[in-house]
């Protein structure tokens, strides 16, 4: 018994000295492996990582949406102010000359894609070829510029149609006009007026439409633009066998709907029955709701005397 104390008393001696020469590195290697053991237990492992990318899409599916909506909402509020300000630089010119109201004789015939007659370049509130302008010096020469001298005002934000040369290559930039102005305004003087689109020459000639309800800038279809007179058939028996054509087709860029001025300054969106889509120039009343929207716009139109 008394040799078994003796031999418990000297290991136990000789563990206490191991322990005291070692302690320092010992611990020191504990510390290390402790700090690695932390570190691998603070990275993400495989389902973490995957987890986490999973709710970032879900966020992002329910968040852009709306972004959407807000970006489309934001360049029709744009494009109807640009509207209203056109609205007013022409409310101005005719305030300068004795209520005339804005010529408009910058017209095309939509057969031969060349000047209509009565087409006069010096008596237009905007000259040019909206597809092929490759600069703003059309506008900036027109009647109205003087009024406004800012040509982003002249093209709607949800445009992105680009200018393109006359053998139909597209270029780079953008077109500089978006819109162009009722055949009720002051639209080209025709030798046998019977036979062509009426329009109001002053202010005060204005009753059918009202000046509440008819229409003065137009927010045109990008692919059918040219000229910058906006034109439709109007009601009564001279267009009777066209009368269900579009010569101009109206643009559907905002949430499936348009954008129009009228005399009276105010400005608003159209929401159409079917989306427009353009396939030629005069292209025939499609079906399916198409012809609803068709009448809107032509009711918005000075009609032929007593119709």
């Amino acid at each position: 018994m008394r040799h078994r104390n003796l031999k418990r008393m000297i290991c136990t001696r000789i563990f206490d000295s191991i322990d005291g020469a070692t302690g320092d590195s010992q611990g020191g290697l504990f510390l290390v492996r402790a700090s690695r053991l932390s570190a691998r237990r603070s990275a993400f492992t495989l389902i973490e990582l995957l987890l986490v990318i999973a709710i970032i899409a879900l966020l992002l599916a329910i968040l852009l949406p709306g972004l959407s909506l807000a970006k489309a909402k934001a360049r029709e509020v744009v494009c109807i102010s640009n509207l209203k300000q056109l609205q007013t630089c022409a409310k101005l010119y005719s305030m300068d000359f004795d209520g005339f109201l804005l010529p408009n004789r910058n017209v095309y015939n939509i057969s031969t894609e060349a000047p209509s007659e009565g087409y006069d370049v010096a008596m237009t509130w905007c000259r040019g070829l909206a597809p092929f302008d490759t600069t703003t010096e059309n506008i900036e020469n027109g009647l109205l510029f003087p009024y406004n001298r800012s040509t982003g005002i002249y093209r709607c934000p949800a445009d992105m149609s680009r200018v393109k040369t006359e053998d139909g290559r597209l270029l780079s930039m953008r077109r500089t006009r978006s819109y162009n102005l009722c055949q009720s305004i002051n639209g080209v003087p025709y030798s046998e007026p019977r036979y062509y689109p009426p329009s109001f020459t002053k202010e005060h000639e204005i009753d059918d439409p009202s000046p509440a309800n008819l229409i003065h800038f137009v927010g045109v279809h990008e692919d059918g633009i040219l000229d910058s007179h906006f034109g439709i058939p109007p009601r009564g028996p001279t267009w009777s066998s066209t009368n269900m054509s579009w010569w101009d087709l109206p643009a559907g860029r905002h949430s499936q709907g348009g954008c129009f001025s009228f005399v009276d300054g105010h400005a608003e969106r159209w929401r159409w029955v079917k989306p427009k889509i353009f396939l030629t120039l005069g292209q025939r009343v499609g079906r399916d709701g198409e012809m609803e929207d068709f009448l809107k716009v032509q009711n918005a139109v000075r009609p032929e005397k007593g119709y």
